[in-house]
C-alpha cells in the first residue's frame, strides 16, 4: 500500500488534502441545501450541477491519491462531469436572461460577436451572426456534442485500455492515446466556443447576476483541470519530473496534479459559495442594468 510507505510529512499532507476535500464536499452540500430552498426550481438543477465541478474534481484526485491505480477512471470522471458543466454553464445564461423566448426578444436585433476565444480570436474579418432560435440552437448544440461524446470517447478507452491498446502515457502515432486525444482536444475547443460567444453577449446584461465572477471560476476550473495538468504529464513523459523510487515519472507527476488540483479545487469551492450565494429573483433587466449603469456612473 502507498499510504504505509509514506514518511510522516507524507502522511501528514494526504491528511491535510484528504481533510481538504472532504471540507469541500461540505460546503457543497450546504450550498446545495440553500440553492435548493432560495432558488426557483428552474435554474436550481443547473446551479447545484456547476457548483459541484470543483468538489468533485477535488474528490476524484484525492481517490486518485490514495489508489493510484485507480488515476485513470478518476481522471476520465472528472472529465467527463466537467464536459457536462460546460453545457450546464451555457444554459445557465441562457436562464439567467429569463430563458429562450425572452433572451430572443430582448436580442431581436443583436448580433453573435463569433470571432472570440479558443477558436477564432485571431479572425476579427468575421461577421457577425444574427441572434435567432437556430444560433442558439447551433450554440447549444456547441455544447451538448461534448458533454454526449466525452463518456463515449471515455468508455471507448477504457475498453481499449483493458484490451491492452491504450496507454496514456504512449503518445506514439501507432497507438491510440494520441488520436483520442487529438479528437478530445478538437472536441473541447468546439464546446467552449459557444460558451465565449454567449458570455461576451450577455455580460453586461448579467453584470448583477454577478456573471463576471461566475465566468472567471468556470475558466479557473478548466485551466487547472486540462492545460495544468497536460503541462505537468509533458514534464513527466520528457523526465524533467524526475522518478523517485518507488514512483516513476509518470506516476510522480500524476501526483503532483492531484495535490494541486485538491489545494486548487478546494480554494474555489470556497469561492464559489460567496459568488453564488444571494436571492436569485428572475431577472428585470432596465431596472437591473440601469442600477448598474447608475453605480458605475457614481
Amino acid at each position: 500500500s502507498l499510504s504505509a510507505g509514506l514518511d510522516l510529512p507524507g502522511r501528514f499532507l494526504f491528511a491535510i488534502l484528504t481533510l481538504m476535500t472532504l471540507i469541500a464536499n461540505l460546503v457543497f452540500v450546504e450550498e446545495a441545501v440553500y440553492i435548493y430552498r432560495k432558488i426557483p426550481a428552474s435554474k436550481r438543477l443547473i446551479i447545484i450541477w456547476i457548483n459541484a465541478a470543483a468538489p468533485v474534481i477535488a474528490t476524484t484526485s484525492c481517490i486518485g491519491m490514495w489508489i493510484p491505480r485507480s488515476t485513470m477512471f478518476t481522471d476520465f470522471t472528472a472529465a467527463v462531469f466537467f464536459a457536462i458543466v460546460i453545457h450546464k454553464f451555457l444554459l445557465m445564461m441562457i436562464k439567467e436572461c429569463g430563458g429562450q423566448k425572452l433572451l430572443l426578444r430582448r436580442f431581436e436585433n443583436g448580433r453573435f460577436k463569433i470571432s472570440t476565444g479558443p477558436c477564432c480570436c485571431c479572425c476579427l474579418c468575421l461577421p457577425r451572426v444574427r441572434i435567432t432560435r437556430r444560433t442558439l440552437f447551433w450554440l447549444k448544440l456547441g455544447t451538448f456534442q461534448f458533454a454526449f461524446l466525452r463518456p463515449v470517447l471515455m468508455f471507448l478507452s477504457i475498453v481499449l485500455w483493458t484490451n491492452g491498446n491504450y496507454t496514456f502515457y504512449n503518445l506514439s502515432p501507432k497507438g491510440a492515446a494520441i488520436w483520442i486525444s487529438c479528437f478530445v482536444g478538437v472536441l473541447t475547443i468546439i464546446a467552449l466556443w459557444p460558451v465565449a460567444i454567449m458570455f461576451q453577449q450577455v455580460r453586461t446584461l448579467l453584470i448583477c447576476k454577478k456573471i463576471i465572477p461566475k465566468f472567471a471560476l468556470y475558466q479557473f476550473i478548466l485551466i487547472l483541470n486540462h492545460l495544468q495538468a497536460a503541462i505537468i504529464n509533458i514534464l513527466a513523459m520528457q523526465r524533467i519530473i524526475r522518478c523517485a523510487p518507488p514512483l516513476s515519472s509518470s506516476a510522480r507527476g500524476a501526483y503532483m496534479t492531484q495535490q494541486l488540483l485538491i489545494m486548487e479545487m478546494f480554494l474555489i469551492t470556497l469561492i464559489s459559495r460567496v459568488v453564488y450565494r444571494r436571492r436569485y429573483d428572475d431577472l428585470e433587466p432596465p431596472e437591473c442594468t440601469s442600477e448598474e449603469a447608475g453605480g458605475q456612473g457614481g
